[in-house]
């Protein structure tokens, strides 16, 4: 059996993509992270949703000094109210958290060579790619081509394969692949400032491309 690390959040787009794994017969391993995300109660969706599919599950912790810019991480006010289109047109926004998703590959690669997986899952999306850098069909690419060259199991012949199999997917695709495949869509979280008892805001990004998305399945 095909043994792969997913990159999970939490949220809508990481769990279908845990559930296309497991369709597909993908000994999953989960990996998230608390890096001091003002939405990190999406830790406790991953948590339920790991517990439900019966998947191993590791957080690993990383200083919020690391990511020191992003309103993620900081009292910085986040977007809000904008449309799909302001988001995509609108450049890099300040949700983006430096070198993130470089940083997470990096401790995925580490848990590969550990587990001896052969896959790494991403779940950078098409409406990941114009706001932010290291979700684009090149950033993937540009990471299997360092995969390849920088561990011990690449350099015996066995890198493993980084998959981002929601790369092309808008977030309708992701619903309607996800309802197909009976997630549990209603554990997962989507929003970058939840009010406690971990209800969506419904004004940011997160929020309003969630909510396009769903209203126009």
């Amino acid at each position: 059996m095909t043994k792969a690390i997913i990159l999970f959040s939490g949220g809508l787009d990481s769990t279908v993509m845990l559930a296309m794994a497991l369709d597909q017969g993908r000994d999953c391993y989960a990996l998230s992270f608390d890096y001091g995300q003002r939405h990190r109660v999406e830790l406790e969706a991953a948590k339920s949703i790991t517990k439900h599919y019966n998947v191993p599950h590791h957080i690993i912790t990383i200083d919020p000094s690391a990511f020191a810019g992003s309103s993620l991480v900081s009292d910085c006010a986040v977007p809000t109210n904008r449309t799909t289109t302001e988001i995509a047109e609108s450049g890099v926004p300040n949700t983006y958290v430096p070198a993130r998703n470089t940083l997470f590959l990096s401790y995925a690669l580490g848990q590969a060579e550990i587990h001896a997986a052969e896959e790494i899952y991403f779940g950078a999306n098409a409406l990941d790619n114009l706001p932010y850098p290291d979700c684009r069909p090149e950033f993937v690419t540009a990471y299997q081509a360092l995969i390849n060259v920088s561990t011990k199991q690449a350099i015996e012949g066995s890198p493993p394969t980084l998959v981002a199999p929601l790369i092309h997917w808008n977030k309708t695709e992701i619903i309607r692949k996800g309802q197909a495949l009976n997630t549990p869509l209603h554990l997962t979280l989507s929003c970058y400032q939840p009010f406690p008892f971990n209800e969506p805001c419904q004004v940011c990004d997160a929020c309003k491309l969630r909510e396009e998305a769903f209203t126009a399945l």
